[in-house]
């Protein structure tokens, strides 16, 4: 992600997380933290209506902080018509590797406990649900923590399903 995918992942963040999104300036700082963050979007190429390629969608969005020995998922955003599709996997290995190459032994995460598809994504990465923080989201949902231990873990899953969502605190 780069200072001119602010605008398009801020208005993708409120159409995927309403009440629990982020403002912009948020991040907009994030991306001033190199050293400590990495974010990265996803596209997928457009047609235009002869059938050539078009401009390339952002769909998806997903950030880290990383402060060894911990890497914290901020967030994964993907727009509900492109699950299904393995954006939020592929988002999600990256955001792994990158808190192993920082050097993370564990990586956290906050999910909310209505988004049970994300949980079972995480789950079959190894993430365990260590703690809930009651009442965590401004909607009244719970946040569930989860925990990934890098050592000895490949960051690798088996099944193929995506998610519309983890958040951290905003």
């Amino acid at each position: 992600m780069v200072a001119h995918d602010v605008d398009v992942i801020t208005a993708l963040d409120a159409q995927l997380f309403g009440v629990d999104c982020w403002p912009r300036q948020l991040f907009v700082d994030e991306l001033a933290a190199p050293k400590t963050r990495r974010y990265i979007v996803a596209e997928v190429a457009t047609m235009s209506s002869d059938g050539t390629a078009g401009p390339a969608r952002t769909v998806g969005y997903a950030g880290l902080m990383c402060v060894p020995p911990v890497g914290d998922i901020q967030t994964i955003g993907v727009l509900p018509e492109f699950e299904g599709r393995g954006i939020a996997r592929a988002m999600l290995v990256e955001l792994i590797e990158e808190a192993r190459r920082r050097g993370a032994r564990d990586v956290m995460l906050e999910v909310s406990s209505t988004n049970p598809r994300a949980q079972e994504l995480y789950r079959r990465f190894g993430f365990e649900h260590i703690h809930t923080r009651r009442r965590y989201y401004r909607d009244g949902s719970d946040g569930l923590v989860m925990r990934l231990s890098l050592a000895g873990a490949d960051g690798a899953e088996t099944a193929g399903t995506t998610t519309t969502g983890t958040k951290g605190p905003s």
